[in-house]
């Protein structure tokens, strides 16, 4: 039996360079060097500076913890920290996000890691998950499972179809970027549910100026319009936050957000 050597630096940066869609003369353009020197790094010919392995990797839009596999295979120390969620040094994190969930309210807001898992959530999110079966709120959650699985969130979406093809259209954007396995595995998952049908699907709304797509959802009788709004963490310094997004559902129309209001404690 043989094992197949481990990438080379060159290798992973050109994999990077071709998936961006970029040419040797372009990235060198980019990185103030030359189109020889990139390929020389390519072919193995020159070992690059740690520090031209992290500007090349920051004109290639690197994630965090690939940027950590590029410095490892050029011979250098990992860069990045990857620290759990629930270690004693994160605390502050923690607390910053409970803050800003809580804050929120009554409105949905959530945190999610980089396949969608929720790390933390509000009770206007817990609100919308009232009655959904046990086996999907069995941990760990995931948001994905949650909003397009057909025991899920789904039935109560009234533009479901919509709502699942931005869903998908967005995770599809996401892989493409990092090339994730757990990511890929996840939408050949949700991807693959049914699609639940509603009565009058396909029937046109009330015409409604929303600023961007809604999610349209069901909740105790009372039809719901939220627009997402996605945040992240500018300069992160370690893998685990370069990696969390945080979600915030806007009501988009006042009939929403007077239900919502109503029900605040």
């Amino acid at each position: 039996m043989t094992t197949a050597a481990p990438l080379t630096v060159g290798a992973l940066l050109r994999t990077w360079r071709e998936r961006r869609g970029l040419s040797q003369l372009e990235l060198a353009g980019r990185a103030d060097s030359s189109s020889r020197h990139i390929s020389f790094v390519e072919t193995g010919r020159s070992r690059p500076s740690e520090e031209m392995v992290l500007r090349l990797a920051d004109h290639l839009d690197v994630p965090m913890r690939d940027r950590n596999a590029l410095l490892v295979a050029a011979g250098y120390a990992p860069r990045y920290a990857h620290t759990p969620l629930d270690s004693p040094s994160m605390e502050v994190l923690r607390e910053g996000l409970e803050r800003l969930l809580t804050g929120y309210e009554p409105y949905p807001a959530l945190v999610v890691d980089s396949t969608y898992n929720v790390v933390a959530a509000n009770r206007g999110i817990l609100m919308l998950m009232e009655g959904l079966p046990e086996h999907l709120l069995a941990g760990p959650l995931n948001a994905m499972r949650l909003t397009l699985h057909p025991q899920g969130l789904a039935p109560r979406i009234h533009n479901l179809r919509e709502w699942r093809g931005h869903l998908l259209a967005q995770m599809e954007r996401q892989i493409a970027l990092a090339r994730s396995a757990p990511l890929r595995a996840l939408y050949e998952e949700v991807a693959a549910y049914p699609v639940p049908e509603r009565p009058g699907d396909g029937e046109p709304d009330e015409a409604v100026p929303y600023i961007a797509l809604p999610l349209r959802i069901e909740h105790d009788g009372h039809l719901l319009s939220f627009v997402s709004s996605i945040s992240t963490f500018n300069t992160p310094m370690d893998v685990t936050v370069a990696e969390l997004a945080i979600e915030t559902l806007l009501p988009a129309d006042p009939a929403t957000v007077k239900y919502l209001r109503s029900l605040a404690p």
